[in-house]
C-alpha cells in the first residue's frame, strides 16, 4: 500500500479517470486530479504534494511550465512528465532544467508506474527528512557558533580571574608571617614559604623531599583530633592541630616554640588526602607571656595564703570563744566572713595546683588503696548538701573494698569530690544522682549520672578549659578551675576524662585510669 498525496495533472479527462480507477485498485489514497495545470497551482499552495504526475502538452500551460512553478514551491517532491514519443527530446530538456525525477512515454506500463510511484514518493520523503536534518544541522552549528563563542570568552574571563587569585595568593604566601609548608602523603617536603625559610634556616631546595621530621620536633596532637591519617588526619577531619612543637634553626641552633595547623588538601573526598599544608605560627611571645602570667598568679597566690590561713585561724578562735563570748549577730557576721575566706583560700589553693600540673613540677604521689572505700568517703561528705535539696544519691560498684588501685589517692578524691559536688550543684530538687564505679580488665571506670538541666553541645567543648564555669545558659559561683583540674590530673596518670550530655534530660561525667588495678594473690588465682 502507497501513503502519500500525488497530484496528476492532464487536460484529458480519460487520462485523469484512468489514473484515479489505477489508484482505486492499486490501494492509493490521497491522490488529486487536475484537467488544469492553474487549478493544481493553486490547489498546492495549501497542501504539499509528495508526488507530482504531469503531462507535457497541455493548452494553458505546458508540463515543463507547470512542473518550473511547482518546482519553486516544492524543491523536494519528486515529478514525472507523461510524454509522447515525439516529445522525448523535451523531456530530457526537462529533467536537464528543472530535475524532472522521471518521463514516462505514454501508454505507459502499469507495474512500471506504480514502481515509479512508490519510488518517487519515497525520494520525496528522503529528500524532505535530509532537508530538515540539514537545517537542524545548520541550527546546531549557529547554536554551537554561539557556545563556542561564548566559551571562548567565559574561558578568558576564568582565566584572567584565576591568574589574578594565583598572583594574590603567591603575594599572601610570600609574605605572610606565618611558615607555609605543603607536604605529600607519605610527610615529605613539596613547598615552604620565605617566613618557613627563616623559621629553619634552610632554603627551599635544600628541603624539597625531605622528611617533616627533620625540621619539627616534639610535636603534640590535640586531643579533640582522632584519626588513623597523616597527623591524625583521616578523611573526614578537616584539620589537625600540633601542639608543643620546636622548629630546629640551622644555622643558628635555636629551637623556636611553634603550633602548627594542618589541613588536607582532597581532590576527591572519598579518596586519601594527597597533600597536606601546614601553618606554622611562632609561640615564643606567647610562651613567654604565659609564663610570665603563670609565674605572677603562682606567686601571687602564694603570698596571699599565708595572710588567709591567719585570717581564717583568728576568726576560728573568736567563733570557737577562745577571745571571749560573743553575740549572735557577731557569730552570724563572723561565721560570713570565715566562709568568704576559706572560699578564697581554695581559690588560691586550685590556682596553685593548676600551676604546677602546667609547669610539671607537680609529682604524682602514688599509693595503693581501695577506690571503693574512697568514693563512699567523698559521698558522705556530699550528703549533706544532697539531703538539703532532697537529692538522691546512689552508688553502684561492681566490686568490693578488696579491690586495689595503685594512684595517687588524694588527687583522684579531689576529682571525684569535684565531679560529684558539681553533680549535686547543677541537680535539681528531687533529682537522682547515680555514681558508677567499674573495674574492667586492669582499668578503673568511674561515671556520674544525673537528671539536670543537661549542657547545650556548642558548650562541651569548653568545660575542661580554664575558667569555664557552668555553660552559656547558667553560670556557676565556682572558680572555674574544678573541671580543667580535674582533667589535669587524669592526663598525669594517663587516662581520659570526657562528658555525655543531652539537654532536659541530664549529663554523665566519667573518667578511665588504664592498668591501675592491683588485685590480691586470691582473686589473681581466681581469675586465672
Amino acid at each position: 500500500m502507497i501513503n502519500g498525496k500525488i497530484i496528476v495533472v492532464d487536460d484529458e479527462k480519460i487520462v485523469t479517470s484512468a489514473f484515479k480507477t489505477l489508484f482505486a485498485v492499486e490501494g492509493i489514497k490521497g491522490g488529486a486530479y487536475f484537467n488544469s495545470p492553474l487549478e493544481a497551482l493553486e490547489y498546492m499552495k495549501n497542501d504539499a504534494p509528495d508526488l507530482i504526475i504531469s503531462d507535457f502538452l497541455m493548452p494553458d500551460m505546458n508540463g515543463l511550465e507547470f512542473l518550473r512553478e511547482a518546482k519553486k514551491m516544492y524543491p523536494e517532491t519528486s515529478m514525472i512528465l507523461l510524454t509522447g514519443y515525439a516529445d522525448k527530446e523535451n523531456a530530457i530538456k526537462a529533467i536537464n532544467e528543472i530535475g524532472l525525477y522521471k518521463y514516462i512515454e505514454k501508454p505507459w506500463d502499469n507495474d512500471d508506474l506504480m514502481m515509479n510511484i512508490r519510488n518517487g514518493i519515497e525520494r520525496s520523503h528522503l529528500l524532505s527528512d535530509l532537508r530538515r536534518k540539514i537545517k537542524e544541522l545548520e541550527e546546531a552549528k549557529k547554536q554551537l557558533e554561539i557556545y563556542s563563542t561564548d566559551l571562548e570568552r567565559l574561558v578568558t574571563e576564568r582565566t584572567h580571574d584565576l591568574s589574578q587569585a594565583n598572583q594574590k595568593l603567591s603575594g599572601i604566601i610570600s609574605h605572610c608571617a606565618d611558615g607555609i609548608i605543603i607536604l605529600n602523603n607519605d610527610g615529605k617536603i613539596e613547598q615552604i614559604n620565605p617566613a618557613c625559610e627563616n623559621l629553619t634556616g634552610l632554603t627551599e631546595t635544600s628541603l624539597l623531599n625531605q622528611s617533616f621530621d627533620k625540621i619539627v620536633k616534639g610535636c603534640k596532637t590535640d586531643d579533640s583530633i582522632d584519626g588513623s591519617g597523616l597527623f591524625g588526619l583521616d578523611y573526614d577531619n578537616s584539620e589537625v592541630l600540633l601542639k608543643d612543637c620546636t622548629v630546629l634553626n640551622s644555622l643558628s641552633g635555636t629551637h623556636t616554640p611553634v603550633e602548627i595547623n594542618f589541613a588536607a588538601i582532597n581532590n576527591d573526598e572519598d579518596s586519601k588526602p594527597e597533600k597536606y599544608v601546614g601553618v606554622i605560627r611562632n609561640v615564643s611571645a606567647q610562651k613567654e607571656t604565659e609564663r610570665l602570667r603563670d609565674d605572677f598568679i603562682a606567686t601571687l597566690t602564694h603570698d596571699l595564703r599565708t595572710p588567709l590561713l591567719a585570717a581564717i585561724q583568728t576568726l576560728k578562735f573568736f567563733l570557737d570563744g577562745s577571745l571571749g563570748t560573743l553575740e549572735e549577730k557577731q557569730k552570724v557576721l563572723l561565721s560570713t566572713m570565715l566562709q568568704s575566706n576559706e572560699d578564697l583560700l581554695g581559690l588560691v589553693n586550685a590556682l596553685l595546683e593548676v600551676y604546677r600540673f602546667d609547669s610539671g613540677k607537680l609529682e604524682l604521689c602514688k599509693t595503693v588503696f581501695s577506690p571503693k572505700i574512697l568514693v563512699e568517703q567523698c559521698i558522705e561528705e556530699l550528703l549533706p548538701l544532697a539531703e538539703k535539696k532532697n537529692i538522691n544519691l546512689e552508688l553502684v560498684c561492681d566490686f568490693d573494698d578488696k579491690l586495689e588501685v595503685y594512684a595517687d589517692k588524694g588527687e583522684l578524691k579531689r576529682v571525684i569530690t569535684n565531679l560529684c559536688g558539681n553533680a549535686v550543684n547543677y541537680t535539681n530538687k528531687d533529682g537522682c544522682i547515680k555514681v558508677i564505679l567499674k573495674a574492667q580488665s586492669g582499668d578503673l571506670i568511674f561515671s556520674v549520672e544525673d537528671n539536670g538541666n543537661g549542657i547545650p553541645q556548642a558548650d562541651i567543648p569548653h568545660l575542661f578549659m580554664r575558667f569555664s564555669q557552668g555553660t552559656s545558659r547558667k553560670r556557676s559561683t565556682g572558680t572555674g578551675l574544678g573541671l580543667y583540674l580535674s582533667r589535669q590530673i587524669i592526663e598525669a596518670h594517663g587516662g581520659k576524662i570526657w562528658v555525655e550530655s543531652k539537654l532536659n534530660k541530664g549529663s554523665e561525667f566519667t573518667f578511665l585510669l588504664t592498668n591501675v588495678l592491683k588485685e590480691d594473690e586470691e582473686r589473681q588465682v581466681a581469675n586465672g
